[in-house]
């Protein structure tokens, strides 16, 4: 049994009935699809054993965590003493669990951000940061600096456990967000999509390195470079997260167990923020009486086994429009870094093993010019990302690194910096002004894109949005 990939999809989309009621606006985003979820499922062809883990490992996945086990409801342990949220389904949960964050522009379930009910839930007394609103993205803050100036880069949990009800005692206050935002100090991250995970992380390094090697003249004729973040001991790559931080999903879960929810873990065993009256917990135990995995081992066995996104026409789009996107998709070079079609290697899951799968990324880092945000993570300096994954776009709600904006148009104007010139070029003939501040590799793949009409800018809005 096989699942399609996005691109082999869209040409057979061409034998559906036409599902146009009347020509989109030129240039508009088509906004998020309503419909089914593209995702939240184990992968096809998993055995039913497999099928099995994968629906056990999503249980743990949607547990919500409480400081001591009390609270009906929330009895995984652990919470605190800082978090961004008290269970992993809570910020990864459209358009279904696994997914990024949710929010009330949703086409499936629109839900206010849940940060802001979770900063006061059971007697917490916490205030709730200006970035953090009703109608926008669940996100998490890092300081750029230290206050002596040297650098930082780390999660400064939202909130605190001071006041909850399963915290007696505690009084740790919470960063102070409104000073940090003066002094431009605060930057943002949102959560990325889970599904098909598995797969990024059975595809060989070899596979990615000659990837990246791949279309070299056309790469640089628009100024594409690339790089891979490494693991520091045996000099792998590490493809998770947005710096492409973390090798593998277990280290990835761990992090986030400790760093989003404070809950400490056989991979993160100490605890954050450990003042006094506020520890209520030591390492939590990595092998449960009721001889289960750990909460992380079933977290990375979850992303492990979760199948990819489907692809799916919006409403009011046409096979033929999506097929139009798809190929100046190409023309216009974002299938340079987007990768359309990566392989797998050796995986011990059934039919995991030498398949070709459509992420939509090189899962290298490259440089971004404006979108920056200071932060050095591994050998991912401070202006460059991981080319993000584009499957499963049809169905997301916010875009960048930091949930920016919900328009599909603006997310790909902004990958260019200095109005999307390329570096040593300029309208004026400014060359060294370029020189030193022109840095996105994207710049000249937006200049390709700009030059298209409006018509095939549609078209190709109407391709992302059908991933």
């Amino acid at each position: 049994m096989k699942f399609p990939n996005s691109l082999s999809l869209f040409w057979c989309l061409g034998l559906l009935a036409i599902l146009s009621t009347g020509a989109l606006q030129a240039q508009q985003d088509p906004g998020p699809r309503g419909g089914a979820p593209g995702g939240g499922g184990p992968i096809p062809t998993l055995n039913s054993s497999e099928q099995a883990l994968f629906s056990r490992a999503l249980d743990h996945f949607m547990e919500l965590n409480s400081v001591d086990g009390s609270i009906s409801a929330e009895e995984s342990i652990g919470l605190g003493p800082t978090f961004n949220g008290n269970g992993c389904a809570m910020c990864h949960a459209e358009p279904a669990i696994g997914g990024s964050s949710p929010g009330t522009i949703s086409r499936l379930a629109p839900v206010p951000n849940p940060q802001i009910a979770l900063a006061t839930l059971h007697g917490a007394t916490n205030i709730i940061p200006a970035f953090i609103t009703r109608d926008g993205p669940v996100r998490e803050a890092r300081f750029v600096r230290n206050p002596d100036g040297s650098p930082d880069g780390g999660v400064h949990g939202l909130f605190t456990i001071a006041g909850r009800s399963d915290a007696p005692g505690c009084t740790l206050a919470q960063p102070n967000f409104a000073l940090q935002l003066a002094y431009n100090n605060v930057i943002f991250r949102i959560p990325t999509p889970l599904f098909g995970l598995g797969l990024v992380e059975a595809t060989p390094d070899d596979t990615l390195r000659a990837n990246l090697a791949d279309d070299r003249a056309a790469k640089s004729a628009l100024g594409i470079r690339g790089s891979f973040n490494t693991n520091g001991n045996d000099g792998t790559i590490t493809r998770f997260g947005w710096k492409a931080q973390n090798k593998s999903l277990l280290i990835f879960a761990g992090e986030a167990y400790n760093v989003e929810s404070g809950v400490t873990n056989e991979n993160f065993p100490n605890e954050r923020s450990a003042v006094p009256g506020c520890v209520f917990n030591g390492l939590e135990d990595p092998s449960p009486t009721d001889g289960t995995t750990s909460d992380l081992v079933n977290f990375a066995i979850f992303m492990r086994l979760a199948a990819p996104p489907t692809p799916a026409l919006p409403p009011g789009v046409t096979a033929q429009s999506a097929r139009n996107g798809a190929s100046l998709f190409h023309r216009v070079g974002c299938a340079l870094c987007h990768t359309p079609t990566l392989t797998t290697g050796m995986s011990s899951f059934t039919g995991m093993s030498n398949f070709a799968y459509s992420p939509f990324s090189d899962f290298a880092l490259h440089h971004m010019g404006d979108l920056r945000d200071g932060v050095t993570q591994g050998a991912a300096g401070p202006d460059q990302f991981r080319t993000a994954p584009l499957w499963g776009l049809g169905q997301r709600l916010y875009f960048l690194h930091d949930g920016r904006t919900y328009d599909l148009l603006q997310a790909i104007e902004a990958h260019a910096d200095c109005g999307g010139a390329r570096r040593g070029h300029d309208h004026d003939g400014d060359y060294h002004r370029l020189q030193s501040s022109c840095n996105s590799e994207a710049n000249g793949v937006i200049n390709n894109f700009n030059a298209l009409t409006k018509p095939q800018i549609q078209d190709m809005l109407n391709f992302l949005r059908s991933l």
